[in-house]
């Protein structure tokens, strides 16, 4: 029987349908790197100090030194949760008395910012950390018409500077359960279908998120983007993975979803440094969504997914169709009685996620895989979101760690074309992780160095996670395909939740994050090394296809008591997973 690959051979590889499909599904990614990284901006924490109010009466000597000096991120500054005690400064202005000289600053007592914080409009206008939101009172309706309106201060910073890492990591949470959801759904329903959910899941409550009057709100609902966002991005991979052809593929993969997923992440720095309210800068990131309704009247289901699932006409039209597109004349049957009888015995089942753990070896697979994910997902979205962290303009850094994406996605894609997945892989998360333990090492006056080595980091750990879709996609049949894909993109979703923690531990140790990071994508490197290989393999469209993948010799198994069916598949397989 002839593979899917093979029936659709008369296409060709790169005619004007293929080269549709390529650049329309690759332009779809382009919102996901909008909102992939959005938090850095819109939850950004300006530079804060306490706000001390007129009425304290202090002469300007105590007015300057009303904030205590404390060491941050290894710089000194002012302390940006506490100040001296006013009524005490008060007294002591009123004397005369100087501060440091006829009063020894370290013995007075301290408070916490009882009148807010006064914060830093340098480099964030205002963000979710400084909102304030003014709300019309429906209980205060008798009042004086002053009294009508209040304000809601969000000010998360000290002590409820935890909520920020919350949102980012909720956000996340969100990605989790759409990639979980998303996957299966698309197994059963279809790939378009949900692709264009998705979409509109994550474009219309970003939109609906810009009139939030509280922190709570504006979680809740980024979760609910976050439940669309990187999940409609698995979805436009597999579906490209399964139209495109076998050396289409792979371009798809590295240099097409990827290149346009870092062309969204290099407009947002250039986005927020024009419109620094993040109000007005989620609506703006809401555009490119809208601007890709059109594409459901272009964009086809899978012509291999409607196979799987017995939908044999369907499945001729779009092929006919596409035909038809790149100016060929297709043969006048495209399926014989017997192939989609063999199809049908073979494919037409249904799935479900405890299909990636049917037999052991699967497993294996499947729970390696789920780790390789998760920490390399780690160092990702850790050395882009502390992107604010490093030295210089943070604008610049987030610019920088966007396009240092686009080289990463090319060295990705010639290494797909030429060695092995798992050294490929392997190797370069070797190259990222070893050079994050050594920015621990570098002294602090070397700033520049440190930050090309975190880029350099990044471009390693990049390369890695572009080639994770490639090598997982190629090692599941089409049946558990996408659910495959779903899961361990939900496994590094896992990853991506607790990222946002290792760099808050920056503000306890600014090297424990990359001390934390480079120790994982390296252990996980060596992990690697242990799956089986897919490269020049034809793309699996059954279990025991999955099962042919060069990888682990077979064991002598000690059971001697074997159905049937199993003796006859140990003698064909001369290798197993």
């Amino acid at each position: 029987m002839r593979d899917y690959d093979e029936l659709i051979s008369f296409l060709g590889e790169w005619g004007p349908f293929q080269r549709l499909i390529f650049f329309l599904l690759s332009a779809s990614i382009v919102p996901n790197g909008f909102n992939g990284m959005s938090a850095v901006f819109l939850a950004g924490t300006p530079e804060h100090r306490c706000r001390v109010p007129p009425s304290a009466n202090l002469s300007r000597e105590w007015l300057n030194a009303s904030i205590p000096r404390e060491v941050q991120g290894g710089r000194e500054g002012p302390s940006r949760c506490r100040r001296y005690r006013l009524e005490s400064l008060a007294n002591f202005s009123a004397l005369g008395l100087q501060p440091g000289r006829d009063v020894d600053l370290s013995q007075l007592e301290l408070e916490k910012c009882l009148d807010g914080w006064e914060y830093s409009r340098e480099l964030y206008l205002d963000t979710i950390v400084t909102e304030q939101t003014i709300l019309w009172s429906y209980h205060d309706m008798r009042m004086t018409q002053s009294g009508l309106w209040r304000v809601m201060l969000w000010n998360l910073v000290c002590d409820d500077d935890w909520k920020t890492p919350l949102t980012t990591s909720l956000f996340f949470v969100g990605v989790l359960i759409g990639s979980f959801i998303s996957g299966q759904l698309s197994d059963r329903f279809g790939r378009k279908s949900i692709l264009f959910a998705t979409m509109a899941v994550q474009t219309g409550f970003s939109f609906v998120q810009i009139f939030s009057t509280s922190w709570e709100m504006f979680t809740v609902l980024f979760l609910i983007v976050g439940m669309g966002q990187i999940s409609n991005y698995v979805v436009a991979f597999i579906l490209g993975t399964e139209i495109l052809g076998k050396s289409v593929r792979i371009i798809f993969s590295t240099l097409g979803v990827c290149i346009f997923f870092a062309i969204g992440y290099m407009l947002l720095p250039l986005f927020a440094y024009f419109i620094r309210d993040w109000r007005m800068l989620l609506l703006a990131l809401t555009v490119p969504g809208v601007l890709c309704v059109p594409l459901w009247w272009v964009i086809p289901e899978s012509p291999r997914w409607l196979i799987s699932q017995g939908r044999f006409k369907e499945a001729e039209i779009i092929i006919r169709k596409a035909a038809k597109t790149n100016g060929i004349v297709a043969p006048a049957m495209l399926f014989d009685s017997t192939e989609m009888q063999d199809m049908k015995l073979q494919q037409q089942q249904k799935a479900y996620i405890l299909d990636l753990f049917r037999t052991r070896n699967i497993a294996v697979i499947t729970v390696m895989s789920l780790l390789l994910w998760m920490l390399t997902s780690i160092g990702y979205f850790g050395l882009s979101l502390n992107t604010p962290n490093l030295h210089g303009n943070a604008y610049v850094n987030c610019f920088l760690s966007a396009i240092i994406e686009v080289p990463a996605y090319v060295i990705a894609w010639l290494l797909l074309r030429t060695l092995p997945r798992r050294y490929s892989i392997s190797g370069t998360l070797f190259l990222g992780g070893g050079v994050i333990l050594f920015i621990q090492l570098v002294p602090t006056d070397f700033h520049i160095l440190s930050v090309f080595l975190v880029m350099l980091g990044k471009f390693g750990i990049t390369s890695a996670f572009s080639m994770l879709y490639v090598y997982t996609s190629e090692l599941y049949p089409t049946i558990v395909r996408n659910m495959a894909v779903g899961a361990t993109s939900m496994s590094s979703r896992v990853g991506s939740i607790i990222a946002p923690y290792f760099v808050y531990l920056g503000a306890y140790d600014r090297f424990l994050p990359y001390i934390l990071m480079g120790s994982l994508t390296v252990l996980i490197g060596i992990l690697t090394l242990f799956l089986p290989e897919s490269y020049g393999n034809p793309l699996p469209e059954t279990f025991d296809q999955m099962l042919r993948v060069k990888g682990f010799r077979n064991r002598q198994r000690t059971n001697h008591v074997r159905s049937s069916k199993a003796i006859e598949d140990s003698k064909t397989q001369i290798t197993t997973l």
